[in-house]
């Protein structure tokens, strides 16, 4: 993948680098467009079902937060919201250097499997607890397990975490993202009076369905910050593991009451705030292209081109747009990283600009999808900062193909890779 390890710390932080070559970037592409699904996937621990893709840093309820109503299944259900975390690795803000963002360690790895049981109890099957994680760990407190009611096993996984409800992670984590990229059926955002949201999506492992196995998840998101997330697949496993069921077992509320379960309380209590997150500048603001979001940064070199954005989305460095011209829509991403791998710019393909800044084209057909053209212009500053733009004859890298080529010209593809606003220092 053009970022390494994409489903972790890339899709968080701008400045991951990515290697060269098209199927690669085209796979950053889906992954990244996939947004925060992987990332937040519920741990295992010792390496097993499921893996804990994403970042998990704590989060404290407050008292009272979950004493709600009961939920569809019996399970006590939170009045109040829940969020995202950061990394594993973060700093609690009075934690000092070498201090990791962990919880004291009063909710075990055992007790968040008892959980796990608690909270399905009522569903009509019986979970299997597989691998766990308690608040002490740098991970972040997580279970997963094995779902069972007779009809067909299936993988299921609970992460809980914080991030700063103010800041852009906590709205992301409850956006639907673009169908056209994420492939999901169905996605649903549902507010809470006390300004917590509720996300459901029923997607798929993966965006372009290469394999039959789904993935339905469920993000609760809280005012105060914190975060609980669960997801479930119809099979035994997360990946490399025979569909066994047509859906997961849980249905949308039935997730929903999973991840407002009062169950998780306690483990919630012992993990620490998120540290803020930096203001971001505004797409209209005057910093540097390279100091804004991808998305941000590519909308606005878009204007010149005069093609209307149908939608368009990413997250840090990574930023997309779908563009219709009453022609057939065409998806156009941009990758930013500073400090990136300098492969791949070595070959006779490679021109140099004037100020030294290298440039790789291709064109060819798309790594993903019958009949799908992908062009794409690399480039590479003496400062280490990557700018690679692509673009597609259809709406996803998975396509269908809905025109003979993409809608932006290379020209205009290599002026955007190429903008001076790339170099210029922050305002």
């Amino acid at each position: 993948m053009p970022f390494e390890d994409d489903l972790g710390a890339a899709l968080r932080q701008a400045g991951d680098g990515f290697t060269v070559d098209r199927h690669a970037l085209v796979d950053a592409g889906e992954e990244r467009g996939r947004r925060l699904v992987a990332r937040r996937r519920a741990a295992v621990v010792g390496g097993s079902v499921l893996a804990l893709a994403l970042i998990a840093t704590a989060g404290a309820y407050t008292g009272g937060l979950l004493d709600g109503a009961g939920g569809a299944d019996g399970v006590a259900v939170a009045a109040a919201p829940s969020p995202d975390g950061g990394s594993g690795t973060d700093r609690a803000p009075d934690g000092g250097a070498g201090n990791p963002r962990v919880g004291s360690g009063a909710v075990s790895a055992e007790r968040m499997m008892a959980n796990l049981e608690k909270a399905l109890a009522r569903t009509g099957g019986k979970v299997t607890p597989t691998h766990a994680r308690g608040t002490e760990s740098e991970g972040g407190a997580a279970v997963s397990g094995l779902y069972d009611d007779g009809k067909g096993k299936a993988a299921i996984s609970v992460s809980l975490s914080r991030v700063d409800p103010r800041g852009s992670r906590a709205e992301q984590l409850t956006q639907c993202g673009d169908k056209n990229l994420q492939g999901y059926d169905d996605c649903r955002t549902d507010p809470l009076p006390d300004g917590g949201k509720v996300l459901i999506e029923k997607g798929y492992e993966y965006a372009d369905r290469r394999v039959d196995t789904k993935c339905w998840r469920a993000v609760f998101v809280t005012a105060a910050g914190f975060l609980v997330e669960a997801s479930e697949w119809n099979a035994p496993a997360e990946k490399d593991a025979a569909v066994t069921r047509p859906d997961p077992p849980l249905d949308g509320m039935q997730l929903r009451d999973l991840v407002v379960s009062q169950v998780w309380r306690p483990a919630l209590n012992d993990l620490p705030a998120a540290e803020p997150e930096p203001a971001r500048p505004g797409a209209e603001s005057g910093t540097a292209l390279k100091d804004r979001s991808a998305a941000d940064a590519l909308e606005s070199l878009l204007v010149p081109v005069g093609i209307p954005i149908a939608s368009r989305g990413g997250e840090g460095s990574y930023g997309y747009a779908v563009l219709d011209d009453g022609k057939g829509t065409s998806l156009v991403q941009l990758n930013v990283a500073k400090g990136a791998s300098t492969s791949g710019f070595t070959g006779t393909d490679v021109t140099t600009q004037p100020d030294g800044t290298k440039v790789r084209i291709t064109q060819g057909p798309a790594e993903k999808g019958k009949g799908l053209v992908q062009w794409t212009v690399d480039t590479l500053r003496g400062n280490g900062l990557r700018v690679t733009v692509s673009g597609f004859n259809a709406a996803s890298q998975n396509g269908p193909a809905n025109r003979p080529t993409p809608a932006v010209t290379l020209e205009k593809l290599k002026g955007i890779a190429l903008a001076p606003g790339w170099n210029r220092d922050r305002n």
